[in-house]
């Protein structure tokens, strides 16, 4: 994959970040700025809220709903971030999503604006690193370390009632795109599912043609998209009449999957919600002459 050096970089880059910000840990910087929605995530959850000098728009965006904390922010400023506005909220630190907007890390770079930069998780053994680098660096070790114990007692109750043998799985979504790799794939083996979409052909675009979902007949089909009475282009294919060839033997369902939009702590509630699915897709198959 374009992204394999990437990711056996990401561990090195952790340990550096967090090198460098654990002095940081005594002295809490009081007026923080989040200008992604991954590290709202964050710094919500991490920083009291009368150090969050503001978060992106993204946060308590409903339109779609993108957050998975959309309906607590209420009170907490939301920006489109700019130098500017950024500036405006005298910010003592700035968190960024690694790699985004190199225009405004250059200007605040250029302002003495410090800025932390957040690496993605791409594995749960990821999210617990970044998770004690972000505790450190915004002064709250003791949240982080309790955010990750939290998610570790979790994934024991998930993998204590796993399902066995896995159910087939495929995450479908708009375009006929299907989801594959990284946390979601740890969150669906926990879950008690294997992911069907490496074996299904993907075209050139990483879409996967409905007859090869239909042909691949899946235990569960988990259709991701907006359900609206509108829907868009890019929905369609999830309303797409083959699709109902396979109700009699799949278990077709949507699914709440913001928790793996921004992997994190709060991830594995996604691994709960593929093993309910799981578990009625097998209640199916017993129940199907």
């Amino acid at each position: 994959m374009r992204l394999a050096n990437i990711r056996h970089a990401v561990p090195a880059i952790l340990l550096v970040i967090g090198a460098l910000f654990s002095a940081r840990a005594d002295s809490a910087p009081q007026h923080v700025v989040s200008t992604s929605l991954c590290t709202d995530e964050y710094v919500f959850r991490m920083v009291s809220r009368e150090n969050i000098a503001a978060l992106s728009f993204l946060a308590g965006d409903k339109n779609p709903v993108v957050s998975t904390i959309a309906d607590k922010v209420h009170g907490i400023p939301l920006i489109h971030p700019s130098a500017e506005v950024i500036l405006s909220r005298r910010a003592d630190l700035v968190v960024m999503f690694q790699g985004s907007d190199p225009r405004l890390h250059a200007q605040l770079k250029a302002a003495h604006v410090p800025v932390l930069d957040m690496p993605g998780a791409n594995s749960i053994a990821e999210i617990r690193t970044i998770t004690q680098m972000m505790g450190n660096a915004l002064g709250a070790p003791e949240r982080a370390r309790a955010m990750i114990a939290k998610m570790d007692r979790e994934i024991a109750e998930v993998h204590a009632t796993s399902i066995n043998p896995p159910v087939q799985a495929l995450i479908y979504e708009p375009n006929g795109y299907a989801t594959t790799g990284g946390v979601t794939d740890e969150m669906m083996t926990l879950g008690g599912l294997l992911n069907m979409a490496p074996k299904l052909h993907q075209t050139r675009m990483g879409t996967v043609p409905v007859e090869s979902v239909v042909a691949g007949k899946p235990e569960l089909l988990i259709l991701k998209g907006e359900h609206k009475r509108t829907p868009t282009r890019a929905d369609l294919i999830l309303r797409h009449p083959a699709l109902r060839l396979l109700r009699e033997a799949t278990e077709v369902a949507g699914a709440d999957l913001k928790p793996l939009l921004c992997p994190g702590p709060w991830s594995v509630a996604a691994a709960r919600e593929f093993q309910e699915l799981g578990l009625r897709a097998r209640k199916l198959a017993r129940n199907r002459p």
